[in-house]
């Protein structure tokens, strides 16, 4: 699957799905999801995807690129559920190669890659990695106001989040949680920060 998105000069755009994106057992081979997205001067986008669930034997390859102008605003967010906890699943034979990319004015700004393989549940116990959690996300946030935002969210965020300030303008959250309940209470007020509580309806289902 291919999926590509501009947000064109002086536009806002922002872009969801109506539920959580599944990646079942796999048949044969590596499912391939790639993502392009484009946000042109003075432009914002808000990547703002509900949680992709990974069920067991899951096999997928996900690529996020997006490219920026200048002086573009960003806002991007990719949770990730580790099978369903209230219906007793567990994953023990999972891959998933996960990729994402902030570019700007043609240079890299942020990139980051998560690579799981094997039995999941044991390496998401072990406490330098997972310390038992069932779900994570990951967030950009490129925007001029990034700074400001950094001691609120702190105050705001649980122990398993933490939040760094990568540049006067990035900003960078790093999620875990117990299950996605636990995730989505957590992240819910961080996007309504950093989105001006204009998220989609489809976050409050």
């Amino acid at each position: 699957m291919d999926l590509a998105a501009t947000a064109g000069h002086g536009s806002h755009l922002t872009l969801t799905t109506q539920a959580a994106e599944r990646a079942y057992k796999a048949s044969s081979d590596i499912a391939r999801v790639e993502t392009r997205l484009e946000v042109g001067a003075d432009a914002s986008l808000h990547w703002l995807p509900q949680e992709l669930i990974l069920f067991e034997g899951a096999r997928l390859r996900r690529r996020l690129r997006a490219d920026l102008a200048s002086d573009a605003r960003l806002l991007l967010v990719e949770p990730v559920i580790f099978g369903r906890s209230a219906m007793g699943e567990h994953l023990h034979d999972v891959r998933f190669d996960d990729r994402i990319e902030v570019w700007r004015g043609g240079s890299p700004l942020y990139l980051d890659s998560v690579q799981l393989d094997g039995d999941l549940e044991a390496r998401m116990r072990r406490p330098a990695l997972g310390g038992g959690a069932g779900a994570m996300a990951s967030l950009v946030y490129v925007a001029p106001d990034a700074e400001a935002h950094l001691a609120a969210l702190r105050a705001m965020l649980p122990e398993t989040f933490g939040v760094s300030l990568m540049r006067e303008d990035l900003l960078i959250l790093r999620m875990l949680a117990r299950d996605s309940l636990n995730l989505r209470r957590s992240l819910l007020p961080v996007l309504d920060r950093l989105s001006r509580d204009t998220l989609p309806t489809s976050w409050r289902l």
